[in-house]
């Protein structure tokens, strides 16, 4: 959508899996050329030097990015979860670009990304990026306190502090 609308925040993205896991993806932006790329338990790098997530250790000052489905019953229940959620973190941030947002996490640029009913193409790359940079990432049916599609990237000092207030937010009702 984003490339529809002319906005450079979009994207190419793939990755290679066995059995379902991610063992090898890039992210490429093609307006600014950037490369994002990892491979499963050797690192991720974004045009070659090395990814690390933030260091970030308090709730109230971290950068949270998140995405909104399109349809409108269910961006009404995801805004009720970030209305609270606005409460507890520094700010909210929502470039449109699922596997972009999750390589923001990877290099430190937000702190924490979550969102509902992405499809296994918005974040198989991605979400091995921001692993493999450090962040805790939890992938569609693995955290049902998150919601049954929940994804979920942040850097480990936030990680479980966040979850816990998405879930008290209603997060797996979304």
């Amino acid at each position: 959508v984003n490339f529809l609308y002319g906005s450079p925040a979009f994207a190419v993205s793939v990755a290679a899996q066995i059995d379902g896991v991610s063992v090898a993806g890039a992210v490429v932006e093609p307006v600014d050329g950037r490369c994002w790329s990892a491979v499963r338990g050797q690192g991720a790098w974004l045009d070659g030097r090395p990814l690390r997530v933030s260091s970030a250790d308090r709730l109230d000052l971290t950068l949270v990015a998140t995405g909104f489905s399109y349809g409108a019953e269910r961006r009404e229940r995801q805004a009720r979860v970030i209305a609270n959620l606005l409460g507890h973190v520094r700010d909210i941030r929502r470039p449109g670009a699922a596997s972009l947002d999750l390589c923001a996490v990877a290099a430190g640029w937000t702190d924490a990304y979550f969102e509902h009913g992405l499809h296994r193409w918005d974040w198989a790359a991605g979400a091995l990026v921001a692993a493999e940079a450090g962040a805790l990432v939890s992938l569609p049916g693995e955290d049902p306190g998150l919601g049954a599609d929940a994804t979920f990237a942040a850097a480990p000092g936030i990680a479980g502090p966040l979850r816990d207030v998405l879930v008290a937010s209603g997060a797996q009702d979304v």
